[in-house]
């Protein structure tokens, strides 16, 4: 772990346990999950995606949930938009505690504004890179700040002064290693594509719809058998009208 921002030197001054009460996690602070609907819907849309993409992986995808980093001392928390986790149990948390999981997120994603620029630039970048995040992804779904509206960092460690370092360094192509996707901007979404085949990942609007075409398509399939085979019984009562047996033919 890094020492960029201070993180490191914070966790080792704290002491491992505290013994006078027992320690409360919560699960929520009772703030708004987002400042706009856009914001929401970037939210929930990105966990979604994400979500049914490593549903048959060992990983889980949360959203709007504490992150805690340190054992015993539940004001050290954030709350990342969304956040991906490698190496755990699939499924739900009310939060999340690095101590007991045993892994830290491999991706953060936060659907940034203008309101929160400075701390997602700042705090919470330079936090998710001394806990050891390998790729933070800020997202401005109505382009506040950020003119490209995404701007990825990839974890770099560098040796400064004989100590180790975790610094970001910024993504020049879009590309989420640890998810094996191309990120590109559709609106004020994210688009999900696989590297592997360039297939999109479909939001759930774009697999309804595609529910609804196979439904049609099959529909219009058995619509066209049941025509054929009425043709073909049409076809066989004229032969017997004529005197020729059609199982003859």
């Amino acid at each position: 772990m890094g020492d960029n921002d201070g993180t490191g030197r914070l966790l080792r001054a704290l002491p491992m346990t505290n013994t006078l009460r027992p320690t409360t996690y919560s699960a929520g602070d009772g703030l708004p999950v987002a400042e706009t609907f856009w914001h929401l819907y970037a939210i929930l849309i990105t966990l979604e995606v994400l979500r049914q993409f490593l549903a048959n992986q060992r990983a889980t995808v949360l959203a709007n949930q504490f992150l805690y980093y340190a054992q015993d001392f539940p004001q050290l928390r954030v709350a990342p938009d969304v956040m991906v986790i490698f190496g755990v149990e699939p499924g739900g948390r009310d939060n999340y505690k690095t101590w007991e999981e045993g892994q830290i997120p491999s991706v953060v994603f936060e659907i940034t504004s203008k309101s929160t620029q400075a701390k997602d630039q700042g705090e919470k970048k330079n936090l998710y890179a001394g806990l050891g995040v390998t790729e933070y992804w800020l997202f401005d779904p109505k382009g506040e700040w950020i003119a490209e509206q995404l701007q990825g960092y990839r974890l770099h460690t560098f040796e400064e002064d004989g100590d180790l370092i975790n610094r970001y360094v910024p993504i020049t192509d879009d590309t989420c290693i640890p998810l094996g996707l191309h990120l590109v901007i559709e609106g004020t979404l994210i688009g999900f594509y696989r590297l592997d085949t360039g297939e999109k990942l479909l939001i759930p609007s774009e697999l309804a719809a595609r529910l609804e075409q196979s439904e049609q398509r099959a529909e219009q399939a058995e619509q066209r058998a049941e025509q054929e085979r009425q043709a073909k019984e049409r076809l066989a009562e004229r032969l017997r009208a004529l005197g020729v047996d059609p199982d003859n033919l």
